[in-house]
């Protein structure tokens, strides 16, 4: 029998093959996402899914470059109905002996024109048993058996399996006993959309006298019925007695008639030696691809990253109210172990305003310090006091780092370390709470919490430390002002008094004759003590220098410099997983554009050839 070749097939020949570079570069693009850093996960079952998509946007492509397409035919169908018989019968005996005698079929057989290299296979039917024909209306389609889709061994489901995804056309066969069963329908409904199908109802004979004809159905009208409801308004359903064939090619090597009435076989070889031409080969390919298009374009859409930009801003606002609470709290913990050490810090910055002060204010001050923080830290730089016990060895200076450094590991060891912990778990929920999905922020969360926050507390506690320190000894505004004025007056009005009394004396002696008396030489010495004493009253009032007023305003600029510290570590995660999400929905648009844009291309292809009733709507 010849082949139908129309007219327009040779244009249609560099639309496929253009198609084919175009799914490579699909195929790579998806494969590229996939294999990519992503911070939207995909659950198993849609990695599984796209990346079996992949796979065939390749094996698509492969197939798109010949230059006459071959189309892959598969004959599915559960135990004894006769698929293998089936083949037989089209082959015309040329395989019968291979397989009649199995009563299942193991492995697939691949019924293949002989000007067919094996290389130009799929690597799924390199693998099967080859059977090679000489016959011209067949030579661009593919015949493949295939284990039975019920069967109890797995290994013959799983060929199955590998073999599907390689057919463009499916023929399922059935039989009055097996043409509705379970897994079989199943399959079906799972491949109906990527694959064209037609159907065999083979062991005819017996159909005519099956025990549904006594409800009144004949299991073809019953099978009709189930399709129509599936979207199938005309589907191909052939009527064979496979096996009759079989023998009357056996017998005699001739044609026959057929054995009842209604019988389809030479319908259907007809249909598949001269129905498929190479405009409905190519338009099967092309309604394969949009199937597989539309397929990669409904598992993009539900890969897409979700917009999270609102919950981000709901999650920043309530977490900035957590964290200002923490840093409260951690505040807290950081000033009550430096509580024991309140002398310490007083005497650290009593020394540092009293070089301020010169002359016998800052000689005053210095000897007074050294008698009011003689039980400090920094008695060991007190030459005149007792030395009692042993030695302690100090720096010429207070290590301000040092002693911040062991005041953070005390606080950390008992309840920073906890603290920090615990919060990250919080921030999770409350995430959790306002839509943010928690996986996408559960490993950032946690690398901000095992960042080394003793180190950062210390830093700030020193930075805090010297900020009040400065504000302390050299302040501004009103409180310089306040300062330079004592400092003026502390530097100047004892020399001023010492002066004015030694004056006074002076005059007296000379022009009031007032008669010397030894304790007028400590007069001087008096005045310049009372004007010292009132100059430190004033300095110690306007200029208090005590642990409550320190703590104070040292807790207030710790507090803000945790919470600016710990906002920087925390409140940037969400939006930085919100960009990341977004890179990634830019990623697949970009995708879903370039699926769309050859599903469109490929929409002509599909109307120009009767290929309707091989799909469902």
């Amino acid at each position: 029998m010849g082949m139908m070749v129309d007219s327009s097939d040779a244009a249609a020949v560099p639309l496929l093959r253009t198609l084919s570079p175009a799914l490579r570069e699909l195929g790579r693009g998806l494969r590229g996402w996939l294999d990519s850093k992503r911070r939207h996960p995909l659950s198993t079952i849609a990695r599984a899914n796209l990346d079996g998509l992949a796979t065939d946007l390749q094996r698509q492509s492969e197939a798109l470059q010949m230059v006459k397409p071959l189309l892959v035919i598969v004959l599915m169908g559960g135990t004894g109905v006769g698929k293998s018989t089936l083949l037989n019968a089209m082959a015309g005996g040329a395989i019968a002996q291979a397989s009649f005698a199995r009563p299942t079929t193991r492995d697939p057989v691949v019924y293949i024109h002989e000007s067919i290299q094996p290389h130009r296979l799929d690597p799924a039917l390199q693998r099967c048993k080859l059977v090679a024909h000489d016959r011209p209306e067949l030579e661009q389609k593919i015949l493949v058996d295939t284990p039975d889709l019920d069967s109890n061994d797995l290994a013959n489901r799983e060929k199955l399996g590998h073999i599907l995804p390689v057919a463009d056309v499916v023929l399922y066969v059935g039989s009055q006993e097996k043409y509705h069963d379970r897994l079989g329908w199943e399959l079906f409904l799972q491949q109906r959309k990527r694959r064209a199908f037609a159907f065999v109802l083979n062991k005819w004979d017996r159909c005519l006298h099956s025990a549904a004809l006594a409800t009144g159905l004949r299991p073809d009208q019953d099978l009709m019925q189930d399709l129509q409801a599936e979207g199938f308004h005309e589907p191909k359903l052939f009527r064979t007695c496979a096996q009759y064939w079989v023998d009357q090619v056996s017998a005699n090597g001739q044609p026959a008639s057929a054995p009842v009435a209604g019988e389809q076989f030479q319908d259907l070889v007809r249909w598949l030696e001269m129905g498929l031409t190479r405009l409905e080969i190519e338009a099967i390919k092309a309604r394969g691809v949009s199937q597989l298009l539309d397929q990669l374009r409904q598992a993009l859409e539900g890969a897409s990253p979700p917009d999270l930009a609102l919950a981000a801003e709901k999650t920043v606002a309530t977490w900035k109210d957590s964290l200002r609470d923490e840093a409260r709290g951690n505040a807290e913990v950081l000033l009550a172990t430096l509580e024991p050490y309140q002398k310490e810090i007083e005497h650290h910055f009593a020394l540092e305003r009293q070089r301020n002060f010169r002359g016998i204010m800052g000689w005053y001050l210095q000897w007074f310090n050294r008698l009011r923080y003689a039980g400090s830290s920094l008695r060991d730089r007190m030459p005149f006091l007792p030395k009692f016990g042993t030695k302690v060895d100090t720096p010429a200076e207070w290590d301000l780092a040092m002693f911040t450094r062991a005041c953070t590991n005390a606080a950390s060891d008992r309840h920073l370390d906890a603290r920090g912990r615990a919060l990250a778990d919080r921030l999770l929920v409350q995430a959790d709470r306002e839509g943010f999905p928690v996986n996408l922020l559960a490993d950032l969360t946690e690398s901000a919490a095992k960042k080394d926050w003793r180190i950062l507390n210390s830093k700030n506690l020193i930075d805090v430390l010297a900020k009040v320190e400065c504000e302390w000894a050299k302040p501004t505004g009103a409180r310089r002002l306040l300062q330079g004025t004592l400092v003026f007056l502390a530097d100047w009005l004892p020399l001023l008094a010492f002066g004015a009394m030694g004056t006074i004396l002076l005059w007296q002696y000379t022009m009031e004759s007032r008669v010397f008396a030894w304790g007028d030489l400590l007069l001087p010495a008096m005045v310049v003590a009372m004007v010292i004493l009132v100059l430190h009253v004033f300095i110690s009032v306007f200029l208090p220098l005590r642990w409550p007023a320190i703590r104070s305003e040292f807790g207030h600029l710790l507090e803000e410099r945790l919470q600016a510290e710990m906002e920087a570590a925390y409140c940037p995660l969400p939006t930085d997983v919100v960009r990341a999400l977004e890179e990634e929905k830019r990623h697949v648009e970009r995708l879903l554009g370039e699926t769309r844009e050859v599903a469109q291309w490929l929409t002509q292809r599909e109307e120009a050839a009767s290929i309707a009733g091989l799909y469902g709507k």
